[in-house]
């Protein structure tokens, strides 16, 4: 069994990594599938805010992928799929083939996907979070992406920890926890976005 997550905010380099550890593998004799959400319609390829790049398929559901023979299956921006895709992933894996799927972690209110939490109830082989510059202090471990509705964070929450389209409605922000504006019913404390009454 070989399941790899790589997992982190907006602009952690989650797609360069991806982009690197699927690079290699041209040259050997694997046979290889790179898939990636049609949720996703920012770019028709897998892009790294580096300029470098791989072709992927857009699909609405990861079901496609059992009626495949893929050596190795790549998935981008796995937390836009849904929960019901983790069991095609892990029949990839009992069968044998290799997966690595990398998305975001944590939704706009802070909280893990719901596909991610199943992802992660697999016990993957290996987990690697990334972190990325926060976008308003410069701090160098921002762990959150804030997603902003004409400026001002967008804190309702959706079904199932439900993506948010990747289309333009909204823009985002890789931020620290400092910086993060959670939730008022959020349990954590300590950030300078929403306050929170201190624990009892």
């Amino acid at each position: 069994m070989e399941l790899s997550l790589v997992l982190g905010p907006m602009k952690s380099g989650k797609s360069l990594d991806l982009i690197a550890q699927m690079a290699p593998l041209a040259y050997s004799r694997l046979s290889c599938a790179v898939v990636q959400s049609a949720r996703h319609v920012r770019d028709a390829r897998i892009v790294s805010r580096t300029g470098a790049s791989v072709p992927t398929v857009k699909l609405d559901t990861l079901e496609p992928l059992l009626h495949t023979t893929e050596d190795v299956v790549a998935i981008d921006e796995v937390h836009m799929f849904a929960p019901a895709d983790v069991r095609v992933v892990e029949e990839l894996v009992l069968r044998g083939t290799r997966v690595l799927a990398c998305g975001i972690d944590l939704d706009h209110r802070g909280e893990l996907f719901a596909t991610v939490r199943s992802l992660l109830e697999l016990g993957p082989t290996d987990v690697r979070y990334r972190r990325a510059v926060c976008d308003r202090c410069q701090d160098l471990h921002a762990a959150f992406t804030q997603v902003l509705s004409d400026g001002v964070p967008f804190l309702e929450p959706l079904g199932a920890s439900e993506p948010l389209p990747d289309d333009g409605t909204f823009t985002y922000e890789a931020l620290c926890r400092r910086c993060f504006v959670l939730p008022e019913t959020a349990i954590v404390t300590g950030t300078s976005g929403v306050p929170r009454p201190p624990r009892p």
